[in-house]
C-alpha cells in the first residue's frame, strides 16, 4: 500500500529577513508563537519549536514513517537536522539585531536507535560559550520519560 506526505510551505525570503531585523530571542519566539511562519525544513520533517529562552531551546518530533530508513529506524539524518537546529537556535536566542550566525561543524553521538514508539522527541539545547566570532552550544535528544537517543555539540559562526 502507498502512503502520501504532502508538504506546504511558505516563501523562505520574508522569514529570513525578519530574523535579520528582529533579536534572536524575539524572532524565535515569534515562530513558536506562530506570528511568523514555520521554516520549511520545519514542514518538511514535522518539527516544533516548543521552547525558547535566551541561551535554551527545545525542537519537538514525533517520528512518523516517513522519517525511516530502509532499515525500519528513523534516519539518523532527521536526529542529526533536530539537534542541528536546536543547537543553532540556542546560540540564535542570544544575538542582537542585525547579528546572524551559520553552523560551522557540529558533533552527534548517537546512542540508540529510534522508531515511532519513542513518542515525541525533545531534542533541546544550551548555550556553552558566546562569544564576538564564534559560539558553542550542546544538545540532547530525549523521549518524554527522559531516555536520552542522541546528544551534540556544535560550534556556530557570528555574522555580521
Amino acid at each position: 500500500m502507498n502512503r502520501t506526505h504532502t508538504v506546504t510551505w511558505q516563501d523562505p525570503v520574508p522569514l529570513a529577513q525578519a530574523a535579520r531585523s528582529m533579536s534572536g530571542i524575539d524572532f524565535l519566539r515569534a515562530v513558536r508563537d506562530g506570528r511568523l511562519p514555520p521554516a520549511p525544513i520545519q514542514q518538511l520533517i514535522g518539527m516544533k519549536l516548543a521552547e525558547v529562552e535566551e541561551g535554551r531551546v527545545v525542537w519537538e518530533l514525533t517520528p512518523g514513517e516517513q522519517h525511516y530508513n530502509p532499515i525500519g529506524t528513523v534516519h539518523a539524518g532527521i536526529t542529526a537536522t533536530m539537534l542541528d537546529s536546536a543547537m543553532a537556535c540556542a546560540v540564535h536566542s542570544t544575538l542582537p539585531v542585525g547579528k546572524g550566525y551559520t553552523t560551522l561543524e557540529f558533533k552527534i553521538n548517537l546512542v540508540r536507535g529510534v522508531t515511532m514508539k519513542a513518542g515525541t522527541l525533545r531534542a533541546s539545547a544550551h548555550l556553552v560559550h558566546g562569544g564576538k566570532s564564534t559560539a558553542t552550544a550542546e544538545g540532547r535528544l530525549e523521549d518524554a520519560s527522559g531516555a536520552l537517543y542522541a546528544h551534540a555539540s556544535s560550534t556556530c559562526i557570528i555574522l555580521g
